[in-house]
């Protein structure tokens, strides 16, 4: 929704007015462009028997005028009043689109008591998981990128194959039939690029491909077997997985596997390599210190002590940068690639453009 409600023509329709989170579900042109959205949405993917309408983290709903006026006037609270929109937004699709089978999230609906929701309903349209007390299996905060926060980056922390392990292959609740099996997956295999429509880019698709492949062969086999194991090696052409430290070894044979090798490089050695330079060399802090580069002075004999290394090492990450960005441009856009290229390259490597620079 932030990615529609930041724009003027839309303002109106935020819940707060600062805010472009959620809708205010109390004015009669937010149901007409959901409406709007979802029948684009659609037929665009006429073979499809699902559609998933998110309806999750509803920042600030409540906290409107409109809102406010409409549960004093009717004894409500947020909970009625966001399944009462739910109800809403549901009716449309299954009195248009018959047979369509509807997934939400459920953040929101942890926090609506079991009586509200028995006594709303949602429809038989939903494949709902709403089990008949709050379960601990679904205990409130795993939802992976959201608990590593809006700057978790790939390859800088464990495959996510321990979102879906546990003791093997996830148990499904005992209040979910065997029919939801599928519905559990699909949350636990989420795949996002960004955290929400602010947030930078937090991942591309090649670095995450050996980990969506040893998750579904995690769900396909009961857990991470050698059988499993054995395929996931098999089909990405790899010689071994480490899952802890969350690396492959082996050359590899998946789309991208240039692009996955060399954001390892940039994950495990940019970073450490320059400021090692930078801050663990004595003849640099000793000789060349800010201080020294801010008024232009130095020895020359001394600075040639160090002034070999950090060529070396300047000329060998700008090479390597180069056939990084080269490689990222044949599948981005140059507005991804640069973004990419501003967060994880440009912290580090302009540290030490800027060391060269004043060196020469």
């Amino acid at each position: 929704l932030q990615f529609i409600l930041k724009h003027e023509k839309y303002q109106h329709l935020r819940e707060v007015e600062r805010f472009p989170n959620s809708f205010n579900p109390h004015v009669p042109d937010t149901l007409a462009l959901l409406k709007s959205i979802l029948s684009q949405v659609i037929e665009k993917h006429r073979r499809s028997t699902w559609i998933h309408i998110g309806a999750d983290e509803v920042f600030h709903l409540g906290e409107g005028m409109d809102s406010k006026n409409w549960m004093s006037h009717n004894k409500g609270d947020v909970g009625t009043m966001y399944l009462k929109h739910i109800k809403e937004v549901l009716g449309f699709l299954t009195a248009q689109y018959w047979g369509l089978r509807v997934l939400m999230w459920d953040d929101m609906l942890r926090k609506i008591s079991v009586g509200a929701l028995r006594g709303e309903g949602t429809g038989t349209a939903v494949v709902a998981l709403l089990p008949p007390e709050k379960p601990p299996e679904l205990a409130e905060g795993d939802a992976g990128r959201a608990t590593a926060g809006p700057a978790a980056l790939a390859g800088r922390r464990a495959h996510r194959l321990a979102e879906v392990r546990g003791g093997g292959t996830p148990d499904l609740p005992s209040w979910c039939p065997q029919s939801c099996a599928g519905t559990v997956q699909r949350w636990w295999l989420s795949l996002s690029r960004r955290y929400d429509h602010y947030s930078v880019l937090c991942e591309l698709l090649p670095v995450s491909i050996p980990s969506l492949a040893i998750c579904l062969q995690t769900l396909v086999n009961g857990g991470f077997t050698e059988e499993a194991k054995r395929k996931v090696l098999d089909v990405l052409g790899l010689e071994s997985v480490q899952l802890e430290q969350s690396t492959c070894e082996g050359r590899g044979a998946f789309p991208g596997v240039e692009i996955y090798h060399m954001v390892e490089q940039v994950n495990g050695h940019l970073k450490e390599s320059i400021l090692k330079a930078l801050e663990e060399e004595s003849a640099i802090k000793g000789w060349f210190s800010p201080y020294h580069r801010k008024h232009q002075f130095g020895n020359p004999r001394n600075m040639e002590s160090f002034g070999s290394k950090v060529l070396k090492l300047h000329e060998d990450w700008e090479s390597f940068v180069r056939d990084l960005r080269a490689q990222l441009e044949r599948i981005y856009f140059p507005d991804t690639v640069e973004e990419w290229m501003e967060e994880n390259v440009n912290p580090y490597l302009d540290q030490l453009r800027d060391l060269v620079r004043d060196y020469r």
